[in-house]
């Protein structure tokens, strides 16, 4: 066999692993936290309006790091993401209890332009990162006021519901999440769709592995499951206040593949060029992250309920869209 088959790859150049961290509220301050503890970083750049507090967050964190890793974190401003390999931006207000993530639409999206011109002045490469709400408006919008190639500017979408639906699926199976795989695609909201039908316990398809050791499994399980992983978000902010951990530690995953060139399949959100047939609006799809940012949307066949929840999502994005306030 001819050995560069095995080792055909797109190289892409990595600078100095510095990030930009835009918005320090408990978010951007968590993802930084994640970020210095799991040391994937050589550099971490905060940016907040509010100065005094970025810096209070970046000196909290500095202080552990010594016994942790070796990141140089502190408060910056935008021009620091000039030379950035990722810029993630987590600026925007935070969802209230009883609140969807689209009751934040016109008035994040105002925000959020307000960041990517400051951003835009000094932009000179890298990924950029978006968690702010509701992520896939805000994804595809900056993808929008960027024109970046294709997949430099992702949405973090489905990648916490993602883990949620893992956790819940390990929790009634009794099971550590590692042996199981599974994902949400769609909108990162209630329009979320569990693809039930690649979901696999150690690699073997979930019903039949129920059948092999006896656990019961029904439509009435399964969906059950699916409303518990699309009402998690409500339930934590009705209980604190707000999420924080979670996404910081899910995006740790994404800041790896990125800037140490370790490519993963995830189900991040970005504007689709006709993948399954959708054009014009940002929704999660399992895709290879790395380097370049989402450089792949695998095309892969669902269940015809699963296609239809996906499609009632994105005929969702196109009425918001239709209706945003510019």
């Amino acid at each position: 066999m001819d050995k560069g088959l095995l080792q055909r790859k797109t190289r892409y150049i990595v600078g100095n692993r510095k990030v930009a961290i835009i918005g320090a509220g408990f978010v951007g301050a968590s993802i930084a936290y994640a970020l210095a503890i799991r040391d994937i970083a050589r550099e971490i750049v905060l940016v907040d309006i509010n100065h005094e507090k970025t810096d209070g967050e970046a000196q909290d964190i500095r202080h552990g790091i010594p016994s942790m890793g070796t990141v140089d974190l502190y408060a910056g401003d935008y021009q620091d993401c000039a030379d950035c390999d990722l810029i993630i931006v987590t600026a925007g207000r935070g969802r209230k209890a009883g609140e969807s993530r689209l009751d934040l639409t016109n008035e994040n999206v105002k925000i959020m332009h307000s960041v990517i011109d400051s951003i835009e002045k000094y932009y000179m490469r890298g990924v950029i990162l978006i968690i702010s709400n509701p992520v896939d408006i805000m994804t595809y919008k900056v993808t929008e006021w960027m024109g970046l190639a294709d997949g430099m500017v992702f949405g973090s979408g489905c990648l916490l519901d993602s883990s949620r639906f893992v956790r819940s699926i390990a929790d009634y199976l009794d099971l550590n999440t590692g042996v199981v795989n599974g994902y949400v695609v769609g909108e990162h909201g209630d329009a979320q769709v569990p693809v039930w039908s690649h979901v696999t316990i150690g690699g073997m398809p979930i019903k039949e592995y129920c059948e092999d050791v006896k656990i019961e499994w029904n439509e009435e399980i399964k969906k059950a499951i699916a409303d518990h992983t699309r009402t998690m978000g409500s339930e934590i902010i009705k209980a604190k206040g707000k999420t924080q951990y979670g996404i910081a530690t899910c995006v740790c995953n994404l800041a790896d593949a990125i800037l140490n060139q370790r490519p993963t399949i995830a189900s991040v959100s970005s504007a689709l060029k006709g993948e399954h047939g959708v054009r014009d609006v940002a929704l999660s799809v399992p895709s290879v992250v790395g380097p370049a940012g989402v450089q792949q949307r695998i095309r892969e066949k669902w269940a015809p309920e699963e296609y239809r929840g996906f499609f009632d999502a994105v005929e969702q994005m196109r009425r918001i869209m239709a209706v945003l306030q510019n």
